[in-house]
């Protein structure tokens, strides 16, 4: 199966680990990847704070730069697939290329690829020792309509085990820019989600948004706790 890789610029520039164990994963999978290294941003960002022309013109690019002839386009995160799906076209209008249609029926985030279209259960060999806590992605299920996809990917990884937790569905304070405006209520809003990954005793937390571990990652941080952050690729090739 013939699929085009949509690295985020974020996890580009921020989290390429990401990148490269979702593209291995794939591999291991079967997958036959192509990636276009002039891909730069889907204009996420850009459109989140109001300026619609500059988020346009990122947009067009991206959509440009995006391979049709591939089965399925895949990305690890379900925010940016949520605006290849949903918001490009509020952002673009009339504007939007005759391909758009295909780019919105083939985008995937990675959860979704893996359950719904190969159908995998379990990835071989996947081990990983200790507990972990579930991060929900808000963009993943109010915009792409993911809900367990993820998590039941997790519960086949041998050695895992996979916590319930108070509050899963409450977002963790990332919210795309809204850790940026407002820096104080975000913070509560991580330290709610840690306490409750310390009260459960979890060695990780793993999600499918590395958006929501960049923010959680930096809470634990600054209060020196050690817990793991890993994205969904990463858990799957442990």
């Amino acid at each position: 199966m013939k699929v085009e890789l949509f690295i985020p610029c974020y996890i580009d520039q921020f989290a390429p680990q990401v990148g490269k164990a979702t593209l291995e994963l794939l591999e291991r999978l079967g997958c036959e990847v192509s990636y276009n290294p002039l891909f730069t941003c889907c204009g996420q960002t850009a459109y989140q704070q109001g300026y619609t022309q500059e988020a346009s013109e990122v947009a067009q690019k991206c959509l440009q730069d995006l391979n049709t002839e591939a089965s399925y386009i895949v990305c690890p995160s379900p925010s940016c697939v949520g605006m290849l799906r949903k918001s490009m076209a509020e952002l673009l209008g009339k504007t939007l290329p005759a391909h758009y249609a295909q780019i919105q029926r083939k985008a995937l985030d990675l959860s979704e690829f893996l359950t719904e279209v190969l159908r995998i259960k379990r990835v071989d060999g996947a081990e990983l020792a200790g507990k972990a806590m579930y991060l929900m992605s808000c963009a993943g299920k109010h915009e792409c309509g993911i809900t367990d996809a993820p998590t039941r990917l997790l519960k086949n990884i041998k050695g895992l085990e996979l916590l319930e937790v108070p509050d899963k569905e409450v977002c963790c304070g990332a919210g795309g820019t809204f850790g940026m405006r407002f820096p104080a209520l975000a913070s509560a809003m991580a330290e709610q989600k840690v306490d409750n990954a310390l009260f459960a005793e979890a060695d990780y937390i793993i999600s499918s948004e590395v958006s929501c571990l960049l923010h959680i990652q930096s809470y634990l941080e600054k209060q020196g706790r050690n817990i793991k952050c890993l994205h969904l690729a990463e858990a799957l090739l442990s």
